[in-house]
């Protein structure tokens, strides 16, 4: 098997039996064919199925040098790890080369996360008197009261709102469904869009008759036009952060986590597969938690920064 063969066959794995995405398949198959790539460079002749761990950690070592950010290269490892995981699938290796691989340490990268203050200045920012204003609300307040990620906000049904049962259900990544609890405010806004500002559109184009958000022409809105129009609401209110719709995934998250919710409840929530993603809002400030143990903790919260200690004795004079 040369890798053309194994190439083609490992797209027709992903396609029919993960049934990935057709930007997750080209990403594999890119990783894939960025390794056959060095091995031909390096005149090292060897079929996939001959591959064995020093060819792969020589290849490591290559992208390294290259300068990839560390998480390019992870995702690189793990196309490979893909690929060799199908071969020993399908019989066609008796071990898998990947195995021991050890991929570059990644730092996790705390998420940029809007303050409440910050989110009311944006909603404040909204011209409500304008048809537009009111769904750019429904918009955001769908956004940050159930964090939506902006596919899942623009792929929106209307038969998936359950307003009255004060849910929303979410169709996420590889089409797996959620439930997703939602707000009396978002559902005000939800309600005042859906009722005034798209039921006053004068045509809904063929096929876009069920999506939520709609631009003025009746089409399904884009997730580029969301992008800029929170931008612009971001720019209105004075926030000053380098911000997306998914900023306001990202707030649900932490603010839920720091008033005290469970971790595997906001999982859920997120849609997301493992609690170790979610783990990544448990982060919070340094001033919050010196502020929470002044605050709370029994032996400290009479000695809070420029308090006097109740046991220090006053100096005699």
């Amino acid at each position: 098997m040369n890798w053309e063969s194994a190439l083609t066959s490992f797209r027709a794995y992903l396609l029919l039996e993960r049934s990935l995405s057709p930007n997750t398949i080209g990403a594999y198959l890119n990783d894939v064919q960025k390794f056959a790539q060095f091995l031909e460079l390096e005149s090292l002749d060897t079929p996939p199925l001959q591959v064995r761990q020093p060819e792969l950690e020589q290849f490591i070592f290559w992208i390294n040098r290259l300068g990839l950010e560390a998480s390019t290269q992870a995702r690189m490892i793990s196309g490979l790890r893909a690929f060799y995981k199908f071969l020993l699938v399908e019989d066609l290796i008796d071990e898998d080369p990947t195995e021991l691989l050890e991929g570059p340490r990644l730092r996790r990268k705390v998420p940029e996360v809007l303050s409440v203050h910050e989110i009311q200045a944006m909603l404040a920012a909204i011209d409500l008197s304008e048809p537009l204003g009111v769904r750019n609300r429904a918009i955001v307040e769908v956004l940050y009261a159930c964090g939506l990620r902006v596919s899942e906000a623009v792929n929106l049904r209307l038969t998936q709102l359950f307003l009255e049962a004060g849910f929303v259900k979410v169709v996420g990544k590889n089409d797996k469904e959620r439930l997703v609890p939602i707000g009396a405010e978002a559902v005000k806004y939800l309600r005042m869009y859906i009722d005034h500002v798209r039921s006053g559109l004068k045509k809904i184009r063929p096929g876009h008759e069920n999506y939520v958000f709609l631009n003025r022409n009746g089409a399904r809105l884009t997730r580029v036009m969301v992008f800029y129009i929170i931008k612009e609401l971001a720019r209105q209110a004075g926030v000053t952060k380098n911000i997306s719709p998914h900023t306001f995934r990202h707030s649900f998250a932490t603010h839920l986590v720091e008033g005290g919710a469970d971790l595997k409840a906001v999982q859920d929530m997120l849609g997301h597969e493992s609690i170790t993603t979610t783990e990544i809002y448990t982060h919070l400030d340094t001033e919050y938690l010196k502020e929470t143990i002044y605050l709370y903790h029994p032996r400290l919260k009479m000695q809070a920064p420029g308090a006097a200690d109740p046991n220090t004795q006053p100096p005699q004079t």
